[in-house]
């Protein structure tokens, strides 16, 4: 568990992180996200002790991270994975870290197959491709075989069937009630694997909640009706539903309400519903319009030029 209360860390006159306060539970895969500069690497990085707050506490398994006497088999992190000797082979990386913590040579031998890593294990890590480098970062985030894993953009540079079997990996060490912790900003792939997340923009926290009761929170799902009779339904859903015209004439797109009460309310006007298809909002589209005010980048392309404006320190 990871717990964070009024976590707060300044740099000179810029607030970072500015008084967080969540839990991160066992048994969950909770995402963390936020745009560019939101705070979300300084606040993994108070986690782990590599920053020291500037007032408030963070504690993995109820003690500040320095205070483990084994770290390692305490909390798994991947902050960098390009942090590795280019000259030192992937399992001697490993095995250095394996002896601070007397961890056996056979639990070195096991990440190294458990991350596919087994055909360049001997090899120099200076010489691995983006994807090897990241699988080689897991390996050592798993090598204490810790009840908290955290991981700072885990499918980067992984192909299809990596990014597959880190899904599956997280889901299956959640499931065994490890504390699961990883930040990414490919929210297809969040909505995939998070229970939970926690939403931050400019060093504040803008959400903590589930992904389902997120989608709700900004509008909740879409829903396509098809109907004989589409103007008298707008009239029956009332002002305070959000009706759009659909692509047809017997269409509507409905957002605010359910397909069942769409449905109940045009069966008891008599109206005949030839579909009712619900929509899911996209993570993506929830996550823009949630952190819209406290995007600090803002990019705009025009035709035969590109821009990025900086919209804030």
């Amino acid at each position: 568990m990871i717990e964070a209360r009024q976590l707060t860390k300044l740099y000179g006159d810029k607030t970072a992180v500015d008084h967080l306060d969540f839990t991160i539970r066992p048994g969950t895969v909770t995402g963390f996200l936020g745009p560019n500069g939101a705070g979300k690497s300084t606040t993994m990085r108070l986690i782990v002790g590599l920053d020291t707050p500037t007032s408030g506490t963070v504690t993995v398994n109820g003690r500040r991270y320095a205070q483990h006497t084994a770290p390692l088999q305490e909390v798994g992190t991947l902050l960098e994975a390009t942090s590795v000797h280019p000259g030192r082979s992937a399992y001697n990386h490993l095995m250095a870290q394996a002896y601070t913590h007397g961890i056996p040579r056979r639990r070195v031998e096991e990440v190294i197959e458990l991350t596919g890593l087994q055909a360049v294990a001997r090899k120099r890590a200076g010489a691995f491709s983006l994807g090897m480098g990241q699988r080689l970062g897991i390996a050592a985030a798993l090598l204490g075989d810790p009840a908290t894993l955290m991981l700072d953009e885990p499918v980067n540079g992984l192909d299809p069937e990596g990014v597959l079997w880190i899904r599956n990996l997280l889901t299956a060490l959640a499931a065994e009630g490890r504390t699961i912790f990883i930040s990414s900003h490919l929210m297809s792939e969040m909505a995939q694997v998070a229970d939970h997340l926690v939403i931050i923009g400019r060093g504040k926290l803008l959400a903590d909640t589930t992904v389902h009761d997120l989608v709700h929170r900004v509008g909740g799902d879409t829903v396509k009706v098809a109907c004989a009779d589409p103007a008298r339904l707008r009239e029956l859903l009332g002002p305070d539903v959000q009706v759009a015209a659909g692509p047809g004439p017997e269409d509507l797109q409905v957002t605010g309400v359910s397909a069942r009460s769409i449905g109940l309310a045009a069966a008891a006007a008599g109206i005949a519903v030839f579909e009712l298809t619900t929509t899911a909002l996209p993570l993506e589209a929830v996550f823009l319009d949630l952190t819209r005010e406290t995007v600090e980048y803002h990019g705009s392309v025009s035709l035969g030029e590109s821009a990025v404006e900086r919209t804030g320190a």
